[in-house]
């Protein structure tokens, strides 16, 4: 006799390939889509997510989910059931309407926002981030919350995190951090930079992003890195995995690091096991989890004196003229040095999560509706300089920076500090259970890491919830510790 859950199963792999064809959409809307065709790309989003949340609230789905409860499963068939169903339970609570219109709204936000952003002025945008708060607003209500809307954002990207949890979490970063800047700045200023004012060519910087890739072990037969604004990670499938990132001849650190971040993010995806593949369980358990493994990599490995020991001879080789006279430690020194950034994709690791504090704070009052949109540069402008001690010039640098209030992503922020505090935690693991790790980078062996990581992060998906697989996994869950004992260790000669 058939089995209800096999019905279900089938529309849980139904759902799946269509949310790879929403994926497809929107990486191409980033990367190749004509600016003419933005409009129709705006409603193409919203009838396919609309498409899927109709296929995932369907009345029969309830009831095979009900049913299939009652069946014999295995733990991965329970495990399946468990996550799709908290993933039906939201999107019944979410009209049909409201879910077109917030695709709509996003996709005329990107508009929105990359006009501005070549104008370099918020006003702009300003039209287009209203409809999306208003939107995400009766979204956060339609989920409900216990008298803070943001839980129920903050919900779809680290489940089971509140307000209440995180506020202490980045209130203690922030008191740690703030001390550490002053300092480590000063003493940064006080070096010269040695590559200031050189050229490296867009080509070089192309292709040795690939070479950085290729040694992480990311698979460009199931992938591919191309061009965008803002860099992401994107894709339909583990087998069809995109990567974007952004060339600054004037600073190779930008699409070197984000080579290395967002093939931090491509492994965690190209990772998921292959039985897996059309199922709730090809999924990170939470942004938190999967922000640890792009953080991983671009800063405990990719920022270490040992990946570069292996790395820096061909990096002069793929830039002969421009790092002529620089040094192995005046590079390290170089992709190390703290000081105030005005941006958070290019800050260093010990103001990265003021960057994220900043953010955090006004999505609270934006989404409370206690911040007029009016005054939102301004007061971004103030509490920079508050937190990083940096004011930015205009717009483009300040609030304008980053591509999540175009998408309408409120509640995402927070993942990326939290994502720091389990990569250490995770780092410190690994380096338990490979002694030799370092030695093994220092001769440019990634792929024992990146073995490691697939076998205890990827390949399990989301069989448990993001902390109980780094309690399994570390011996804790999240905890600010390890991130700042690693901090104070590889600062203490600069402090």
């Amino acid at each position: 006799m058939a089995r209800t859950f096999d019905t279900l199963l089938a529309r849980m792999q139904e759902l799946k390939d269509l949310s790879g064809v929403v994926g497809l959409a929107t990486w191409d809307q980033e990367t190749y889509l004509p600016p003419k065709g933005e409009i129709a790309r705006a409603s193409q989003l919203a009838t396919l997510q609309g498409l899927c949340h109709e296929r995932l609230v369907d009345p029969r789905v309830g009831e095979w989910v009900e049913r299939a409860a009652t069946e014999a499963l295995s733990p991965d068939e329970a495990a399946m059931l468990r996550v799709f169903k908290v993933e039906r339970d939201r999107a019944v609570k979410t009209p049909q309407a409201l879910v077109k219109a917030i695709a709509e709204s996003q996709s005329h936000g990107l508009a929105a926002w990359r006009e501005a952003r070549e104008a370099k002025r918020f006003a702009p945008f300003k039209k287009a981030l209203q409809r999306l708060l208003e939107l995400r607003r009766e979204q956060a209500d339609a989920l409900g919350h216990d008298g803070e809307r943001y839980d129920a954002l903050l919900e779809s990207y680290e489940p089971g995190m509140r307000v209440r949890r995180l506020e202490p979490v980045l209130g203690r970063l922030k008191d740690q951090l703030i001390p550490l800047v002053e300092p480590l700045a000063t003493a940064s200023a006080r070096r010269p930079s040695q590559i200031a004012g050189r050229t490296f060519p867009k080509a070089a910087q192309w292709e040795f992003s690939l070479t950085l890739l290729r040694q992480m072990g990311f698979d460009f037969s199931a992938g591919r890195q191309d061009v965008s604004i803002h860099p992401f990670t994107g894709g339909t499938h583990p087998l069809d995995v995109r990567l974007t990132n952004r060339i600054d001849e004037a600073n190779p650190f930008s699409a070197i690091f984000s080579a290395i971040h967002e093939g931090g993010h491509g492994l965690f995806e190209q990772g998921f096991a292959e039985a897996d593949w059309r199922t709730p369980l090809a999924a990170a358990p939470s942004m938190g989890l999967h922000e640890s493994q792009s953080r991983l990599w671009e800063n405990l490995i990719g920022r270490s004196h040992a990946f570069w020991e292996h790395f820096f001879p061909l990096l002069r080789q793929a830039f002969p003229e421009a790092l002529q006279g620089v040094t192995l430690e005046d590079w390290v020194f170089e992709a190390n040095r703290v000081s105030r950034s005005l941006i958070r994709t290019e800050s260093d690791e010990v103001t990265y999560n003021l960057h994220v504090v900043l953010r955090f704070e006004l999505e609270l009052l934006l989404l409370n509706d206690a911040l007029p949109l009016d005054d939102l540069p301004a007061e971004w402008n103030r509490r920079m300089e508050t937190l990083v001690g940096v004011r930015p010039e205009n717009d483009l640098s300040g609030v304008l920076q980053d591509i999540h209030w175009a998408w309408g992503e409120l509640g995402y922020f927070p993942t990326y500090s939290l994502g720091n505090l389990y990569s250490a935690s995770i780092h410190a693991a690994a380096q338990r259970a490979i002694p030799d790790l370092e030695d093994r980078i220092r001769r440019g062996d990634l792929l024992t890491l990146r073995e490691w990581l697939r076998t205890h992060v990827h390949a399990p998906g989301f069989r448990l919830p993001a902390e109980e697989r780094v309690q399994a996994l570390t011996g804790r869950g999240l905890t600010d510790e390890d991130f700042i004992a690693y901090l104070k260790r590889k600062y203490a000669a600069a402090s």
